[in-house]
Formats: structure tokens, sequence, C-alpha cells
């Protein structure tokens, strides 16, 4: 553009030059050697401006025609450049996209348009066709000469870094994370490399420091810095606790300055206060990080904040912090363990069961559990509080990398970052099919509701009496063998089912209640139904005694479960045609003795009776060979 305009403002000078001229008519006169040459003023300046237009000319031509070898040079050398610098751009895009044919290839163009020594890049080509193609060893060779220069200094050194981590010495990756972060600390990953090892060590002095060049050289953003700074600052606080309590005491309430809410820092600073015995300023302190945040350690460490309280001074404590912190599931589950440990069962299981309806969780369930225990002692109830528990969310806890820790660390044990540590839920498996929907809707509310009442004592003291009773009878009943089958009885008629001794000789009882439980719908051990009151009294004969229990099963089905049975009259088994002559007063007699039974017999007999189904056995002579 500038060129332009000084063309534009020559030609210009040159016609307003002209145009004076023009107005301004003379002649020139040159005497020379005795010559005289007479001309216009107009053509004298243009034979001037011709001259020196001409030699211009001669001269560019001239120059161009002097330096056509080293211009003819230095255009080779640029094609022969750029062609260089295109191969090593194709070669970086493969090496980048993993394609290692074209990597090499290009790789050996480019070493024969350009020199090596001359551009580090052709170097860094070499060492991703390396790592590619898996000659590590050759990558590192080369990644410690690039090492060496000045120039590629960081870029051998990351590379370093990079096999080392791979190679699993940490000890060589540390040491040139250290080398990458002391040359230049705005470098994220020697940054974070050099804080973890320096946090791994618990060398907290010097993460400060390195935190501190990091800070100044933009490396992290302010909120991130102050976050780190605290995180640090309460690691050595907790170092120096036990030692150095005052040091201790400076460094959390230095951390608590930079992040207010952070509860680990305010749980080291009121430890730090209590063993000085400051105890009221210590307590002020968790009193304030009560109200930003209602944590379990917070309200742990207030509730024992003094050694040797009585478990009501605590339970005040705790109630306290309830005040600090009403209608809070937090306050209400501190209150309520306070009050267990005070004997306070009532008080425990209001707050218990508050904290429940709000947010219910395995931990508040387990404490209910506790309460009913020592409150009441009684199993079933314990067991309920129990069930509800395995089904309810876990508690939060500090996790971190799939970890769960007792208390809060600085860093993670796993990995070594620093201010991994959160405090959540832990991952749990996902419920299986068990669980339902109305199950999760309330399960409190549903929990409390289905609390099983307590058991009575006296109940558990006469369960016995009736089966003693039962038991005395059917010992001291007679027994009477059933007759044998005659041997000429006709093979296809079943044989005569044997009647039970107890219930053959048992003696006639009340009538009972018209709503009984149901019967068993088979006979113990297999045995067939016993015969009604007139088979008992010998009132059949022939074939009879077939047909009586089945008229029985027919008339009377077994009752459903779940459902009382009803007797009455006209389901008695009938036996001949005849009704009983005891006046219908045995008529559920083969029921009762079938209890009885039940009630002598605590296990199935050897003999499970005679099969009506089986076939009669012939009688076989006895032969002595």
């Amino acid at each position: 553009m500038i060129r332009i305009l000084f063309f534009v403002a020559l030609v210009l000078v040159l016609g307003f030059g002209f145009a004076w001229l023009a107005d301004r008519p003379g002649d020139l006169l040159i005497s020379w050697q005795g010559r005289e040459i007479e001309m216009s003023l107009m053509v004298a300046v243009a034979a001037i401006v011709s001259i020196v237009a001409a030699v211009m000319l001669l001269w560019w031509i001239v120059r161009v025609i002097w330096t056509s070898p080293h211009t003819i040079r230095r255009y080779f050398r640029a094609s022969r450049r750029d062609r260089g610098y295109q191969a090593l751009s194709t070669g970086l895009i493969a090496a980048g996209a993993g394609d290692a044919p074209t990597a090499l290839k290009m790789t050996k163009r480019t070493k024969g348009f350009l020199n090596a020594d001359q551009e580090p890049l052709i170097h860094l080509l070499e060492v991703q066709t390396a790592l590619i193609e898996g000659r590590h060893d050759e990558a590192r060779k080369m990644f410690e000469n690039l090492s060496e220069d000045p120039e590629t200094r960081l870029v051998g050194l990351r590379g370093l870094y990079l096999e080392a981590r791979r190679q699993g010495a940490d000890e060589a990756a540390r040491h040139y994370a250290d080398a990458a972060a002391e040359q230049a600390p705005q470098l994220p990953w020697a940054g974070e490399a050099a804080l973890s090892n320096r946090t791994v060590e618990r060398d907290w002095n010097a993460a400060l420091s390195l935190l501190d060049k990091q800070r100044l050289a933009g490396m992290y953003p302010k909120d991130e810095v102050r976050r780190k700074r605290a995180v640090l600052l309460t690691a050595r606080a907790m170092d120096k606790a036990e030692a150095d309590p005052a040091a201790a005491r400076t460094d959390a309430l230095a951390a608590l300055k930079l992040e207010p809410d952070f509860v680990p820092a305010a749980l080291v600073a009121a430890r730090a206060l209590f063993r000085e015995d400051k105890l009221r300023r210590g307590a002020k302190l968790l009193e304030s990080a009560w109200r930003a945040e209602q944590h379990p350690d917070v309200a742990d460490a207030y509730v024992n904040a003094r050694l040797g309280d009585t478990p009501a001074d605590k339970l005040k404590r705790a109630q306290k912090l309830e005040q600090l912190r009403p209608n809070n599931a937090e306050s209400f589950y501190a209150v309520a363990r306070a009050a267990l440990d005070a004997r306070r069962f009532d008080l425990a299981r209001e707050k218990a069961e508050a904290a429940a309806r709000l947010a219910p969780r395995e931990g508040i369930f387990l404490l209910l559990a506790d309460i009913e225990e020592a409150d009441t002692g009684d199993q079933g109830r314990v067991r309920h509080w129990l069930s509800a528990a395995l089904r309810a969310p876990r508690d939060p806890a500090w996790t971190t990398d799939g970890l769960v820790a007792e208390e809060w660390q600085p860093v993670s044990p796993v990995t070594g970052k620093l201010d991994s540590f959160e405090w959540k839920v832990p991952v749990a498996r996902i419920g299986g099919t068990i669980d339902h929907d109305e199950e999760k809707s309330a399960p409190a509310d549903k929990a409390i509701a289905s609390l099983p009442p307590l058991a009575a004592e006296e109940d558990y003291d006469d369960l016995d009496d009736p089966d003693d009773e039962d038991e005395d009878d059917a010992v001291s009943a007679p027994v009477i063998e059933a007759e044998p089958v005659k041997p000429d009885a006709k093979t296809d008629q079943k044989p005569e089912p044997q009647v039970s001794p107890a219930a053959a000789t048992r003696p006639a009882a009340p009538e009972p209640s018209p709503v009984e439980d149901p019967a068993p719908a088979t006979p113990l051990g297999g045995a067939p139904e016993p015969k009604s009151a007139g088979l008992e009294a010998g009132e059949t004969s022939g074939a009879e005694p077939e047909i009586a229990p089945k008229e029985a099963e027919a008339a009377s089905p077994p009752a459903k479960s779940g459902e009382p049975k009803v007797e009455s009259a006209a389901a008695a088994p009938i036996s001949g045609g005849k009704p009983a002559s005891d006046g219908g007063k045995r008529e559920k007699q083969p029921e009762k003795a079938e209890e009885d039974d039940h009630a002598f017999l605590k296990h199935l007999p050897d003999d499970p009776g005679i099969d009506e189904d089986a076939e009669p056995e012939t009688k076989q002579r006895f032969r002595l060979f």
C-alpha cells in the first residue's frame, strides 16, 4: 500500500513539474568546446529524466546478472525447505493419528530435505514414530538427547516422565517432574506431579512453597489456590496436633480463614483448643461450623469436648446443637445417641424416629435397634429395625477412589491426589428385584408403623400346659392290638385299614367350639384316616369299612389353608347307615384323635401304617430249609 502511494505521489510530482514548465516556456543554450546547443526547456528536462531512467534500468540489469547464481541457489533451497516442512507436517499428523508407516516414510523424506540439527521438530517426529512402533528404548534415548538441548529440554523431560510412569519407576518420574517444575512452574503436568510428590511424602512446607510459585506463575485460579492452601495447612496442623497444639491451632485457623466451611480444619482447630484447655473458644468454633454444615463429626466433637463428663452433661450439649439447628436429621441423631448413653430411652426413641422420618438411613435404624436392645430387650423388635437397616440407604462417609475412611485425609492413599476425599454416600450395589416401590416410598413411616408389639411374658409360661395334659392322656391310654387279617379274605378286596391305637381307646371328649383350626389334609405318617365312632365300637363287617372312609371323605372335604373349619353333625362319618349311639357327642372324635396324635407324636413314626393301595400279601408257610 505504501509503495502504491509513493508511486502515485511521484507521478503527480512529475506531472505538476511538466505542467509548470509548460506554462513558463523558455530556451536552453549550451556552449561546450566552441559548440552551442540550443533547445527548449521542456526538451531539456525530458532528456534529463530519460537519461536517469536509462541509468536505473541499466543498473538493475547488471545487478540481476551479477546476483543470479545466488538467486537461483536460494530458489532451489527454498523449494526444498518447503517440501521438507510439508513432509514434516504430514509426518506429525500421521504420528498423531497412529499411522506408523506414513510417519516413518515422512520422517525419511523430511531428513532428505531438511537438516535435523537445524530443525528440532525432526527429532520429535522420530520419537513419536518410535513410540508408535513400540521401540521404547530408542525413544527413551531420543528423549535424553532432547533433554540435553536447552531448546528442547522440557520436551525431553516430559517424554522421560511419561516413560518412567509407564514402566512404574515412580522415583525416576518424581525426579523428572521436579526438574521440569523447577525450570517452568507454569507447566500443569509438572506442577501437579511435583505437588503430588511432596504431599505423598508429607513434606507440607515444600508443598506450600511450590504452591506459591505456581500461584505467581498463574497455573491455578485464585479459588483453587485458596482451597489447596487450606488443605495443606490443615494437613500440617494434623501432623502437629499431638506435639505442638499451638502451632496446629494456628495452621487450622489460617485454613479456616481461607475456607470457612472446611469441616476438617474446624475439627483440628477445636481439638487443639481443647488440648490447650480453651473449651469455650473451641465450643464456639464448633458451633459456628455446625451452623454452616451439620456434620456428624462436628456433633461428636462437640458432645465429647470435655473428658470425664457424665452422659447427662453430654445430652445437654447435644440438645444445644438441636437448638442451633432445629428440625434437622443430624441434630435429632446426635440427641438420640446422647440420650441412649444417658439411659433416656423414651427421648432417644423419639429423636431417632424423628431423624428416620426426615432422612432414613442405615445408621439411624441401627441406633433404633440399639435402643430396643437396651430398653426392652425384645429380639423381635430388634430384628425389625435391623431388617429396616438392611434396606435403608447407607450413611455418608469420607470416600475417595472407591475407598471409605473413618476420618478425613489430605491425600488419597490410592492415587496420591491432594484433596480427593469427599463426604458422600459410598458407592453401593444397585438393589435387586426384592425391593418394591411401596417400600421405597416411605421406608421410615412404614418401618415405624409395622413395629411388632412387645411380647407378653405370661404367654410363654402357659404354652406347654395343654400339651402336657395331652401327653399324659396319650401315655395313660391302653394299647389295643388290631386283629390280624384272615387268610381267606378275597384277593380283590383291599385290606382293612388299621385303626390307630390311641384313637381307638380314646375316651369321649366334650364337644368343642364350632370353629376350630383346620385339620391336616393327610393322616400322619401316611396312615389312613381314623374310622367313625360306629367303626370303633365294632359295628362294621364285610366290605363296609372301605365304604365308610370314602363317604366320610366325600362328605367332609379338607378345609382350605387360612380358613376356619366349621363342623356340623351332617358332616360326621356314617357307619352302616346308623347314627351314633351316643347322640352325636362323638361326631368329631376322628379329628380330635388326629390332633391328639399330633400332640403325642413329636416326630414321624418309623411305621407309617398300612397302605390302602398296597397289594394283599399271601400267607407263606414256615420252612426250615
